[in-house]
């Protein structure tokens, strides 16, 4: 993998909400091909795979919950108060 293909995918990944462990193997594989100029096969792979889910997602998802159809509240009418009985 090329720097400028590396750039695009990171590009890609910043617009979604990453797990503990997706964030430190990207932080890591930052660090390899900072210091070695390329990634391992299995690092290339990992980083393709995890585009390719998280392009299929919807960006800014902080949770799977977030997915749901926020609706507004339904306006209610006020309560009448009740008549007390003696």
């Amino acid at each position: 993998m090329n720097k400028a293909r590396l750039e695009w995918v990171m590009s890609g990944l910043t617009q979604h909400a990453l797990t503990e462990a997706e964030d430190q193997f990207i932080k890591t594989a930052l660090e390899d091909f900072d210091k070695n100029h390329a990634l391992t096969v299995r690092q290339e792979e990992r980083l393709e795979i995890l585009y390719k889910e998280k392009s299929q997602s919807i960006p800014n998802n902080k949770s799977n919950h977030s997915s749901f159809k926020k609706s507004s509240p339904k306006k209610t009418e006020p309560r009448r108060p009740r008549k007390r009985a003696f």
